[in-house]
């Protein structure tokens, strides 16, 4: 039996890899986007999967953009867990390209 977690993550996985492409939905503000504009529920996953941020969110002040409305409502139902999960693996490749470069 799979537990909710994993069921939510599942249910992310699908959903980033059948909609990635779809339309975007909501216009972009002015704003400069955190991830320097990477869907945020991809970061969570792992994988960079990079937007025009057309479907974006402002949670507490900063402007986050995704791959879909789909992605978008999966993040709002859990915005501080997905956002730890996405800091954790954007910091890890950002560390990793330092690296690189050294």
């Amino acid at each position: 039996m799979k537990t909710p977690g994993a069921v939510i993550l599942l249910a992310v996985a699908a959903v980033l890899v059948l909609g990635a492409g779809a339309p975007a939905l909501q216009a972009a503000s002015g704003e400069e986007p955190a991830f320097g504009g990477d869907c945020v529920m991809g970061l969570a996953l792992g994988k960079d999967i990079h937007t025009d941020c057309s479907v974006n969110t402002v949670y507490n002040g900063t402007k986050y953009c995704f791959g879909n409305e789909t992605a978008k409502m999966l993040f709002l139902k859990r915005p501080d867990d997905f956002l730890l999960q996405a800091h954790i693996y954007y910091s890890s490749r950002e560390g990793a390209a330092e690296a690189e470069r050294q």
